[in-house]
């Protein structure tokens, strides 16, 4: 089996898994660390926007993984909370929370979900600001990002519709969302590395930095096979073209790997700073490509090399370590270089995902 090839024992990958989703709960917000261990317990970060998005859907994917009831308690609880409140303004990042808001809704009966999944899909479709080519405007809080495309959108927006009109029936959802993938990929990926840039603006029609953002090409390889799973039904052709998109953006991340399995923020410059968050969603696209008969079983040594890499990210209290913070678009690579780090909860969630679909592999060997 391929954990003992690579000599990590299921016992201990089991308890890296508990400890990163434990420290995720723990996550009070952006730059606030981690609250006490004897909290009252339940999910614990404040704000609602992309970086909990993230970390809520890797939260949930390992809750479904092993049957943790508690944990999908929990995320009822967050979600029940936050709408109470009062949600904040919709925008692309502030629609991440709704990718594992859409999947909890096919394993509780709460009707205010489904409500709410409806109607922020239709918003997104019909009243989110589209660029030139009808692309999603890569709107957030700070700023309108007028005529912009980032690649983040497709993981922060995207595969919540697609899967919501896999929910509710709705194809015109779904073909909206594979739309997307098209129009960004046109705009975004490089034709003759294979890489993403990180953006692409209408106003001066330019790539920004042309920067090959790590953690934006990750959210690439992780989206595209993930779009497949969540939707079943996905158009051959469609399929197709997503498929070679995929299998040439990594042959050009292996060609960029360290020895050690990390990658660096800018994927091309080994002088930029090494980033775990990027190397465990690269590992886990990788992962899942080759599930889905994207990737070749020879891609499998480099999800490897950098699960070994991550694993060595996890602290003793489960953070994982040498993640950097949010990064707005780059007018010149060195502002890529100087993103500092810190626990954020898509650092915890990208490394669950990895590991937890390390152990299902497992398990289903077994």
């Amino acid at each position: 089996m391929r954990m003992n090839e690579i000599n990590i024992e299921r016992a201990t990958l089991k308890t890296k898994i508990d400890k990163v989703a434990a420290a995720f709960s723990r996550l009070k917000g952006i730059k606030e660390g981690l609250v006490g261990a004897d909290h009252a317990g339940g999910i614990q970060f404040d704000e609602w926007d992309w970086e909990v998005g993230v970390g809520l859907y890797g939260f949930l994917r390992r809750a479904i993984a092993t049957s943790d009831r508690k944990a999908i308690d929990d995320l009822v609880g967050w979600y029940a909370w936050q709408i109470e409140r009062g949600l904040p303004p919709r925008q692309i990042n502030s629609s991440a929370p709704m990718l594992p808001l859409v999947i909890l809704t096919e394993h509780v009966d709460r009707p205010d979900f489904r409500a709410l999944v409806e109607d922020w899909a239709d918003w997104l479709v019909h009243s989110l600001p589209k660029t030139e080519d009808g692309g999603f405007q890569h709107v957030v809080k700070e700023r309108l990002n007028d005529g912009e495309l980032w690649d983040d959108t497709l993981f922060m927006a995207c595969l919540f519709l697609a899967r919501a009109g896999v929910i509710c029936d709705r194809r015109d959802w779904i073909d909206e969302a594979v739309y997307q993938f098209m129009v960004h990929t046109r705009y975004l990926s490089d034709p003759i590395t294979g890489l993403w840039y990180h953006g692409w603006t209408f106003n001066g029609r330019h790539n920004f930095a042309k920067a090959f953002w790590a953690r934006g090409n990750a959210w690439i390889t992780v989206a595209i096979p993930e779009l497949f799973e969540l939707v079943p039904s996905l158009n051959p052709s469609d399929k197709r073209f997503l498929s070679n998109v995929l299998a040439s953006q990594v042959r050009a991340l292996k060609r960029h790997q360290r020895d050690d399995g990390m990658f660096h923020t800018l994927v091309n410059d080994p002088t930029s700073p090494v980033e775990t968050s990027a190397t465990a969603g690269i590992a886990y696209g990788i992962l899942r490509g080759i599930e889905a008969g994207i990737l070749r079983q020879e891609d499998r040594v480099h999800a490897d090399r950098a699960l070994i890499a991550v694993l060595g990210q996890i602290d003793a209290e489960g953070v994982v370590q040498g993640v950097s913070d949010g990064t707005p678009m780059g007018h010149d690579l060195d502002f890529y270089r100087r993103i500092p780090n810190l626990p954020t909860p898509y650092g915890q969630a990208l490394t669950m995902l990895l590991l937890i679909d390390v152990l299902l592999e497992e398990d289903t060997k077994s």
